[in-house]
C-alpha cells in the first residue's frame, strides 16, 4: 500500500486545489480553516506569553518578541513613513506573521501527510474508477491555510478595506482623484493642460490595476505554497511501487531538499506579500508635496 492507500501514486493528483472539509456535517470547517485556527491561537499565545509579565528590561521570551516587533515596525516605517506607520503596522505584522507560521506549518510532519480516501475527483489512467467513474485520492486531516485559495483570498481583501481606509484617512477622496488623474513633477501651465489627457489615460491603467490587487496578492501567495505542497508530494511518492524499503527511504530522502527550500520560500513569499502591502500603502498615502521635493 502506498502513501495514499490506493495502489500506485497518481503525483498530479496527490494534492487537491481545494480545501475538503475537517467534519462531513461542518461543511464551512475545512482542513485549511481548522489549521488557520491553529496558527491564530499560536500567534494569541505568543503574543500573552510575552505580555503577561513585561520586564524593563526584557529577557528569554520577551526579548525575541520585542526583537521581532521592533524589527518589522522598523521595515514599515521605512516604507510607509512615521506618520502612517503606526496604523499600518498592526495589519502589515499580522499579515507577514501569520503567513509564515501558517507556511512553516505546513512543513511539519503529519500536515498533509496523515488523512483518509475519498471516492471524488477526476479520472485518473493509474487508479480504479468507482461505479460513478469517479478516481479516489487522499485527503489530508490538516492543510497549511495559505494553500486555500479562499484564505489567500480573505487575506487580500481584508487589505484592500484597510488600504481604502489609509487612504482616504490620509489624503481623502479628493485627495485621491488628484494623485491619481492629475499631472506629477509639479508640471503646470500649457505643458500640464497638454499632458492631462496622458494623465487622465495613465489614471485609468492605475484603477484598473488597483482592482486586480486583491488577485495578484492572492494568486501570486496560493500558487507558490500550493506548489510547494504539491513538490513534496510528489518527491515523497517518487519510488512508490518499488520495494517498501526503497519507497519509505525514498519517501523521506528525496523530499528532504525541497523541504528546506520550502522554508526559505515560505519567508520569501509572506515577505512579498507583506511587502507589497506596504508599497501600496505608500503608493496612495503619499503627499504631491513628498513628491515633488
Amino acid at each position: 500500500m502506498t502513501a495514499n492507500g490506493f495502489g500506485p501514486m497518481n503525483v498530479l493528483g496527490a494534492v487537491s486545489i481545494t480545501a475538503e472539509p475537517f467534519l462531513p456535517f461542518v461543511q464551512w470547517l475545512t482542513n485549511s480553516v481548522l489549521v488557520a485556527g491553529i496558527v491564530v491561537l499560536l500567534m494569541v499565545w505568543a503574543t500573552r506569553k510575552a505580555t503577561r509579565k513585561i520586564s524593563p528590561v526584557p529577557v528569554g521570551f520577551q526579548n525575541f518578541f520585542e526583537l521581532v516587533i521592533e524589527f518589522l515596525y522598523g521595515q514599515v516605517e521605512g516604507i510607509v513613513g512615521k506618520k502612517v506607520a503606526p496604523r499600518a503596522f498592526p495589519l502589515l505584522a499580522t499579515i507577514f506573521l501569520f503567513v509564515v507560521i501558517s507556511n512553516w506549518f505546513g512543513l511539519m510532519p503529519g500536515v498533509g501527510t496523515i488523512g483518509f480516501g475519498q471516492l471524488s475527483g477526476p479520472l485518473t489512467l493509474d487508479t480504479a474508477p468507482d461505479e460513478h467513474g469517479h478516481a479516489p485520492h487522499f485527503v489530508p486531516l490538516l492543510r497549511p491555510a495559505t494553500a486555500d485559495l479562499n484564505m489567500t483570498i480573505g487575506i487580500a481583501a481584508i487589505f484592500m478595506l484597510t488600504w481604502a481606509w489609509l487612504t482616504y484617512r490620509e489624503i481623502g477622496v479628493i485627495g485621491f482623484i488628484k494623485h491619481t488623474f492629475a499631472p506629477k513633477g509639479g508640471v503646470r501651465g500649457f505643458v500640464g493642460s497638454i499632458l492631462v489627457p496622458i494623465f487622465l489615460f495613465v489614471g485609468v491603467i492605475e484603477l484598473i490595476s488597483i482592482a486586480f490587487r486583491p488577485v495578484s496578492l492572492s494568486l501570486r501567495l496560493f500558487g507558490n505554497v500550493f506548489a510547494g505542497e504539491t513538490l513534496l508530494h510528489a518527491m515523497g511518492g517518487i519510488l512508490d511501487g518499488l520495494h517498501p524499503v526503497i519507497s519509505f527511504l525514498g519517501s523521506i530522502l528525496l523530499p528532504l531538499p525541497f523541504f528546506f527550500l520550502e522554508i526559505l520560500v515560505g519567508v520569501l513569499q509572506a515577505t512579498v506579500f507583506a511587502l507589497l502591502c506596504a508599497v501600496y500603502i505608500q503608493i496612495s498615502t503619499t503627499h504631491d508635496e513628498e513628491h515633488d521635493h
